[in-house]
């Protein structure tokens, strides 16, 4: 298919700035074999006793920074974590970088250069795990999409909007947010349905943001990320099919994961390890039997995975309609629920 096929024309004014209040006020959109309005506190009214709810725990951390290379100023934004004070990460003005040069962040914060590859560099910062962790928080940002928009960095409020209530491992430089609607109230009403609760963790790198720069969709390459499927969670998959009940993957991130995770159709294993599965119409799941995610970027890998989820003339026709309705798209946006196609 061409990346032209997934193209659509929205209005920016539909692109949210800042998420409603309280988060689960958001709209969602059933996408069933019919489509119907409801708000995401009704999602239990939408899920079965026995159904798994599969999260993302990834916790987003302040990976953009800003620096000086001499009299340069450098904006780095984290990616890929490869080790010890290491991580990949995308610099503005990466042209005039090169290996071997020092970005200073604070008097006592800075990374080296040790390679660069078109406008990805490798940095080593001089400080690593808890005291690196530390240093971000000090003078990083939140590295909210180039479609938000801010004076300078995230401001203070984004450092809570754009984290999940349940986000407990740190390492994602963008955050799951389909995750983003859920409130300890919804939960609890989850809980009290007899839906069951799994986690997984896949560290979102900022590649999500990337556009598709092919003609051909089967020409793209996903930028790899790091995620963790433990045994339990495996265990409860497993015995949530062998139950006859549905497994909802919270977010195109933990859907990615699972059928990542998966050795083969209907058997989920554990996992730990790098994926860079691109599913596009076509693709057969293994795993997940629903999907709760936003709406996302015309032409982009996430929309193609939508489309092959839910169907790829359903989801244009679910498109058309959220634009006609006003629904909110990307981050901060209005969600969506989707059946899989062939089980509609």
């Amino acid at each position: 298919m061409k990346v032209d096929d997934f193209d659509f024309d929205l209005p920016r004014e539909l692109i949210a700035q800042r998420p409603v209040s309280p988060r689960d006020a958001s709209k969602l959109l059933r996408i069933d074999a019919d489509l119907s309005d409801h708000i995401f506190a009704e999602l239990p009214d939408h899920l079965k006793e026995g159904d798994l709810l599969v999260f993302n725990n990834t916790r987003v951390i302040p990976a953009r920074l800003k620096g000086k290379r001499g009299e340069a100023n450098v904006e780095v934004t984290l990616h890929k974590h490869e080790g010890a004070g290491t991580w990949i990460a995308f610099a503005k003005g990466a042209k005039k970088l090169k290996p071997g040069q020092t970005i200073i962040f604070d008097a006592d914060f800075s990374a080296d250069v040790l390679d660069k590859d078109g406008g990805e560099v490798t940095l080593k910062f001089n400080r690593a795990g808890a005291a690196l962790m530390e240093a971000l928080e000090a003078h990083g940002g939140m590295p909210l999409p180039p479609y938000i928009k801010r004076e300078g960095l995230a401001d203070e409020r984004d450092k809570s909007d754009y984290q999940t209530v349940f986000a407990k491992e740190e390492g994602a430089v963008a955050a799951p947010t389909a995750g983003l609607h859920f409130t300890p109230d919804l939960l609890q009403k989850l809980k009290d349905k007899g839906v069951k609760f799994a986690y997984v963790t896949l560290h979102v790198g900022a590649g999500t943001f990337l556009p598709v720069k092919v003609d051909d969709v089967a020409d793209h390459k996903m930028h790899a990320e790091f995620g963790v499927v433990d045994q339990a969670t495996s265990d409860m998959i497993n015995d949530t099919h062998a139950a006859g009940h549905r497994v909802v993957a919270v977010g195109t991130t933990s859907l990615r994961l699972l059928e990542s995770a998966a050795p083969e159709k209907g058997r989920m294993a554990a996992f730990e390890g790098d994926t860079d599965i691109f599913i596009t119409p076509g693709y057969e799941f293994k795993i997940v039997d629903m999907l709760t995610t936003n709406f996302h970027l015309p032409r982009s890998t996430l929309f193609m995975l939508v489309s092959a989820f839910a169907g790829f003339e359903r989801m244009k026709k679910a498109y058309s309609y959220a634009i006609e309705h006003g629904y909110r798209f990307y981050s901060y946006g209005d969600g969506s629920l989707l059946s899989r196609h062939d089980q509609i």
